[in-house]
């Protein structure tokens, strides 16, 4: 006797609108101040910069802050700018002095960080600490490159262990409320330029181990999100110090870049980070760097950034040669790299 097979399950046609839906419901459930209280936030790079920014903002909503920086004398300073943006008297601030670039600092910092917060750790953690010496690569020294390393990448790398380690361990409880781990790197890590070889490898890095963990996070019963901000440039103390020393030919490739106030990033941030998105652009620029370097990232909305890839695409066949041409037009114009530094050092 023979049956014929009937499907039950529903048409794709049908699956995909609802997903569409789902995913986007999704993002705006998951966002940065998902859960029934005002979170701890801590925020390394915290006393001057972006994230002075991001916790004068965050304060203004109401969460705690805890401030990373190294600088004692700076923190002090910083922290009452951050009182003084509070929404409520009944929130709370403290500072822990640290140097990211040290190798193993972050385990006892969560630790400090934890005490403080009722012996509860940090809700959100959000990793602004980095530097920025442009050179070319073979003007630099690789002792510049490995402190790149060291703040830029391993400051955020260790911190991470650790605080990931608070929060998936099997004693650590499972909620609605979700944590957050926030990277800061760069549009750097989307498509670079010459000039940016020290810093350049600690972004990309960064977005590997962002990438990797974004997926980790979700074999475990607690709920993790983690996040990645891409700013482009910044006017902030270190930004002054970067166009001191950076190169040339930098300059001009960047010239008609968006240039913003950190706190203007730090709201364009913690807007895209509140809408649950995973890669946070700034700008209309950055925003098309994310479109045409997004591989196997997570999207912010499926259907707008699969159609913007495409665009974008089309886009990079007028950009990039009008970068390069630049480039080889300076070369020829100025001559080797190293004599025409040599020349202005005797002028």
């Amino acid at each position: 006797m023979s049956m014929d097979y009937v499907s039950t399950r529903p048409s794709p046609w049908i699956l995909i609108p609802t997903a569409v839906a789902t995913l986007v419901a999704f993002s705006f459930a998951m966002g940065l101040f998902s859960g029934n209280k005002m979170p701890t936030v801590l925020i390394t790079g915290g006393s001057e910069g972006l994230g002075l920014a991001v916790a004068q903002q965050l304060a203004a909503k109401g969460a705690n802050i805890i401030l990373v920086s190294r600088s004692t004398a700076k923190l002090h300073e910083a922290l009452k700018s951050v009182k003084a943006s509070a929404k409520s008297p009944s929130q709370r601030f403290h500072h822990i002095s640290a140097d990211v670039s040290s190798p193993s600092y972050a385990t006892p910092l969560i630790a400090a960080a934890t005490a403080w917060n009722n012996d509860e750790s940090p809700d959100i953690v959000w990793c602004c600490a980095g530097t920025s010496s442009p050179q070319l690569f073979t003007e630099m020294e690789m002792d510049s490159l490995r402190r790149h390393m060291d703040v830029n990448f391993y400051g955020t790398a260790e911190m991470s262990h650790a605080i990931l380690r608070s929060w998936l361990s099997p004693s650590a409880p499972v909620t609605p409320d979700s944590k957050h781990l926030i990277f800061t790197t760069s549009t750097i890590a989307f498509y670079t330029v010459p000039g940016y070889a020290p810093y350049a490898p600690s972004k990309w890095a960064l977005r590997g181990l962002a990438d990797t963990l974004s997926q980790e996070v979700m074999m475990y019963p607690q709920n993790v999100k983690v996040h990645v901000v891409c700013p482009g440039t910044i006017l902030s103390p270190g930004f002054v110090h970067e166009d001191q020393v950076k190169p040339e030919i930098t300059k001009i490739l960047e010239a008609t870049d968006p240039r913003q106030t950190p706190e203007e990033v730090a709201a364009a941030s913690i807007k895209a980070l509140e809408n649950g998105d995973y890669l946070v652009t700034v700008n209309w620029l950055g925003n098309l760097m994310r479109l045409g370097m997004l591989g196997g990232s997570f999207r912010n909305n499926w259907v707008v950034d699969t159609l913007g890839a495409w665009l974008v695409a089309i886009v990079w066949i007028f950009v990039q040669p009008d970068l390069h041409g630049k480039i080889r037009a300076y070369g020829k114009e100025h001559g080797h790299p190293t004599m025409r530094d040599k020349q202005a050092n005797r002028a």
